[in-house]
Formats: C-alpha cells, structure tokens, sequence
C-alpha cells in the first residue's frame, strides 16, 4: 500500500508530515486530506482563528506533489 504524506501550508510556511499514513490510493489520500483540514479549521475556529486560507499538500513517498488542496476546497467537499 503506498505511503502518503500530508503536509500544512500557510503564509509562515510549512508543517510536514515524516511519518506519512497508507492509504489505498490517491482518491483515499484525498478523503483524508479533507478530513485532516475539516478537523483543524474546526478547532481553529473554536478558538476564534479562521485558517481557511491554508492548505494540504499531498506527497508520495519520493516527494512528489501529487495534490493540494486548499482547506476551502474541504468545506466545499462532500464526505
């Protein structure tokens, strides 16, 4: 099962994700992604933050970027 890693940008820069999650592939990473943004602008906001200008950036396990997604975009998504 290839390893994804889930890394947090923002205007500061970037939180990376070493240890990465298995995942079926990139439709599941994408699930994950969206729930990972849902959950930390849930709890940002909960602190009167807004984060929605940040995103998740999918890697594999060479690094390359295979997606990002902007925490917006997870509002938007069903699932």
């Amino acid at each position: 099962m290839p390893r994804f890693y889930f890394n947090i940008l923002s205007e500061a820069g970037s939180l990376d994700d070493w240890e990465g999650t298995e995942l079926a592939d990139l439709d599941a990473a994408r699930m994950e992604a969206v729930r990972d943004a849902r959950a930390l602008m849930s709890s940002a906001l909960l602190l009167g933050y807004d984060i929605a200008s940040r995103s998740v950036e999918i890697r594999n396990e060479t690094g390359d970027i295979l997606l990002v997604l902007p925490f917006s975009e997870a509002v938007k998504r069903i699932g």
